[in-house]
């Protein structure tokens, strides 16, 4: 079977993170998100695998194509022009497919790949026009419900449905098995109200014009995640690393105490006096300590300096230095940053509140008391700067020595404090 992956999209939502990468290029453990979907695929027999690409669609491929060859399968790319919706995408598959079953999921889900064994068990004992995989979800009233019958079949799909419909609580978790019936439901597929084709009402024109059947499978107690808003990659850093072997491949000094799963890559080194608390990933070619303390759920990725600091729960992407006398909890921080000496991030409020983040100008509740920042690349800070819980820090940013950061900075923006405490913004200031 082949397996066709839409990763086409530029995840506004997560943004400053993929202002330098696509969303399925961020990286969790040392891999894309992309490539341990790949790696879920090929596990379970999948080895031909289309690639529907757009926004910097060239990290994508010079990526892949590496590893294609290391894992010894077969990746191939086609460029989605138009983003006309989840149909239009789809089709884009087309020539690829033949006359044979195939797989096509979204390429933002993030999902236990034990998923793919049960899918594809399923699919074969039925060996129905499709499948869909559902989740229990708690909120209907935000996603795509399917209603299925008595036989497990798809009966109805509604968009975000109102309490009255009584539409039940399964969820389309955007994972299909399908034959090649769904490319002619898909050139039946007329606009939605939101002018694009959509990849639900293709469905629904299988099952009505076309007499197909879809087999709902509904996925429990196997970690499912669509990495939509920066805190979701929390979730699936968590999955990863609960599930880690300790690893040290790197060097520990004398004095280094560690304790649970760690994993130190080649090149790293460990310096005197640092503690380390699992289960924590570091990468290669970094330098941690002396006297760092680094907490659980934390993963920092390759050729970093951290210095004699607190980090907790935070991903820490590639080329970024966090040296002296400084405090990362529930962060994000992107490639190239650099932090000056006693730089704090806050990550609780006073009232223990959840804390909300702007989302498309819109403020989000997180559900999470703890919270920190998300530094988007290639930004950094003066000494005693302070940023406050829930806020984000734009690509190639600048904040200024004992500043305090109370709201959002955007991109390529000085942001700092006067002699007289008012906050003076700049954008492009150099």
């Amino acid at each position: 079977m082949k397996a066709v992956i839409l990763a086409a999209g530029e995840g506004k939502r997560l943004r400053p993170i993929t202002s330098s990468r696509p969303k399925p290029m961020i990286p969790l453990l040392g891999k894309p998100l992309l490539e341990h979907t790949i790696l879920g695929l090929q596990n379970n027999g999948i080895n031909h695998i289309l690639l529907v690409v757009g926004y910097k669609q060239e990290i994508i491929k010079e990526y892949f194509e590496k590893i294609a060859l290391e894992l010894n399968i077969k990746i191939e790319y086609i460029t989605q022009k138009e983003y006309l919706g989840t149909a239009h995408a789809a089709n884009y598959a087309k020539n690829f497919i033949k006359n044979e079953p195939f797989l096509i999921m979204y390429g933002d889900l993030f999902v236990d790949p034990e998923i793919f064994k049960i899918i594809l068990k399923k699919y074969r004992e039925n060996k129905f026009e499709g499948l869909i995989t559902l989740l229990e979800v708690n909120n209907p009233q935000d996603y795509g419900i399917i209603t299925l019958n008595s036989k497990d079949l798809v009966k109805k799909i509604i968009e975000k449905p109102t309490p009255d419909q009584h539409a039940g609580n399964l969820a389309n978790a955007g994972i299909y098995i399908f034959n090649q019936l769904i490319f002619y439901a898909i050139e039946q597929t007329q606009k939605s109200i939101r002018n694009e084709y959509e990849f639900t009402d293709s469905m629904e024109i299988l099952i009505n014009n076309f007499n197909g059947k879809i087999v709902g499978c509904t996925i429990k107690n196997y970690f499912w995640n669509d990495i939509g808003l920066p805190w979701q990659l929390f979730d699936a850093n968590k999955f990863l690393l609960d599930r880690m072997e300790s690893q040290i491949i790197g060097t520990i000094e004398e004095n280094v105490k560690t304790q649970g799963n760690i994993y130190l890559g080649e090149g790293s080194i460990v310096k005197s006096g640092s503690y380390l608390q699992g289960p924590c990933y570091i990468g290669e070619n970094n330098i941690i300590g002396p006297n760092a303390f680094i907490r659980p759920y934390t993963s920092i990725e390759n050729n970093c300096h951290i210095g004699m600091c607190e980090i907790k729960n935070s991903l820490i992407f590639s080329n970024t230095a966090i040296p002296h006398f400084n405090y990362i909890g529930d962060s994000i921080i992107g490639p190239d940053v650099n932090l000056g000496a006693g730089t704090k991030i806050s990550n609780l409020r006073f009232d223990n509140k959840n804390i909300r983040m702007k989302i498309n100008d819109k403020l989000v509740d997180s559900g999470r008391r703890k919270l920190g920042a998300i530094m988007g690349p290639n930004s950094q800070t003066g000494i005693n700067a302070s940023i406050m819980c829930g806020k984000k820090i734009g690509e190639n940013s600048i904040i200024g020595a004992h500043t305090i950061v109370n709201e959002d900075v955007p991109p390529n923006t000085l942001y700092y404090q006067d002699s007289s405490g008012k906050v003076l913004k700049k954008v492009n200031p150099f």
